[in-house]
């Protein structure tokens, strides 16, 4: 989030980036939160004065005479009272406070593209040819039928809508898909990293997920925690509160984890199949840098050319998508969206989301660190993109390398993850 003081100084521009972001006066008063800060300042001045007050009242009560005591302990508890009141004002107004900061978006980047919504998003390339087909291509769903690679209606009857169980080769792939990732990223200098799907309220506030996204979240009310929807909550928090030197940095983290979404806001959308699920796995990656914006720049081109990389080793024709800053989200800065093409659908549908975040989730859970030049403590900028999510991902990968006997063929990159094979499906012999 950004810094009151930042807000107050740059108050038209904050309103700017929050009304290209789409706030209106309901989501965020930026009058009424300088206000709120500025009595803030005004009782924290007075209560001190009081408190001060009160303190030197108490101290000439051992020295003063019997006529003078009765009057000095009262005006001390006078003091006292109202010192309470008004710490107990301060105290609900910081709380008021507070709660509207962590709603105070990051500001987007004057090079994203204005925008209400997903309309606004602009395609800045595409790579890759779509396939054709000299045979009526099928859809995952009947490529997972045929070749006896789901137990999607067994599954649903046992978890609910939403759920997937794939098995045989395609679970294979699943994995095959997650491993080769992890040994590009390892390539790269990312440091592979298991991490826990459950977590504390307070990383959820640090990544952005609150106070914005609640309803999407899984709660779990006996335990008091959240099962986690990307492994970016938990390597945000992960350094939370520490002063790194920046010799550490970039800290690079290849993030494994299984992920949770509640998909409260996808009534009626994609129901069948795996495109959106309530579980999937992911693998992403999460970088920690020095916070200027040069270096987040550079970083953010680096992730996404790591994102293309991937989809051009599976052989998926896909486009880059700059997303403006009505689509992008509260944290974000800047971001792009990698789309592949699913020939079912006839249309992109995405499997990677890069994000530059800059300072505004260093300051939520106060991760810093000790620049060389000048020796002072500085925010971190923050950055995400996924490495691979399934099973979403392999809704392109087996529609498009699809044969016309269901089999499925596996690009040249990826056959040493799946035991040498040039293709998987029951009839392959």
């Amino acid at each position: 989030m950004p810094d009151i003081k930042f807000i107050i100084e740059n108050k038209q521009i904050v309103q700017d980036g929050l009304n290209k972001k789409g706030y209106t006066k309901e989501d965020l008063d930026l009058d009424e939160l300088i206000g709120l800060h500025k009595k803030i300042t005004a009782l924290k001045t007075s209560s001190q004065a009081l408190a001060e007050e009160k303190n030197r009242l108490s101290a000439q009560i051992k020295s003063a005479s019997n006529e003078e005591r009765p009057n000095i302990i009262a005006k001390s508890k006078a003091l006292g009272e109202e010192f309470k009141v008004q710490e107990q004002e301060l105290n609900e107004l910081t709380k008021t406070f507070d709660l509207m900061m962590l709603k105070v978006p990051n500001m987007p980047s004057p090079e994203s593209p204005v925008g209400p919504d997903d309309s606004g998003n602009v395609v800045r390339r595409y790579v890759g040819e779509k396939p054709t087909f000299d045979f009526e291509p099928k859809d995952h769903i009947e490529l997972m039928e045929i070749n006896d690679w789901a137990e999607m209606e067994r599954i649903a009857k046992v978890s609910g809508s939403r759920t997937y169980a794939i098995k045989n080769d395609l679970a294979k792939l699943e994995l095959a898909m997650h491993m080769f990732v992890i040994d590009k990223l390892r390539s790269h200098g990312f440091q592979v990293i298991t991490v826990p799907s459950i977590s504390k309220e307070k990383p959820l506030y640090g990544q952005g997920y609150l106070p914005f996204s609640r309803d999407e979240v899984y709660y779990l009310q006996q335990d008091d925690l959240y099962l986690s929807g990307t492994a970016e909550l938990i390597l945000n928090s992960l350094r939370a509160d520490e002063i790194l030197s920046e010799n550490e940095l970039p800290v690079l983290y290849a993030g494994f984890s299984p992920c949770f979404r509640r998909e409260a806001g996808a009534a009626g959308k994609d129901t069948r199949g795996l495109v959106r699920v309530h579980q999937f796995m992911k693998t992403e990656q999460f970088v920690i840098c020095a916070g200027n914006i040069e270096e987040s720049e550079k970083w953010h081109q680096t992730l996404l050319k790591i994102s293309e990389e991937i989809l051009q080793d599976f052989e998926l024709p896909y486009r880059v998508l700059e997303v403006c800053t009505g689509d992008m989200g509260a944290p974000k800065y800047r971001q792009y969206d990698l789309e592949a093409w699913v020939p079912s659908q006839n249309c992109y549908r995405e499997t990677h989301s890069c994000s530059n975040i800059t300072d505004w989730q260093a300051r939520r859970t106060n991760l810093r660190y000790r620049a060389n030049a000048d020796g002072k403590v500085k925010y971190v900028h923050t950055l995400n993109n996924t490495g691979i999510a399934t099973p979403r991902a392999l809704v392109p990968f087996i529609e498009n390398h699809q044969n016309a006997d269901g089999s499925v063929n596996i690009p040249p990159k990826l056959r040493t993850y799946m035991g040498g094979v040039s293709k998987i499906g029951k009839n392959i012999k």
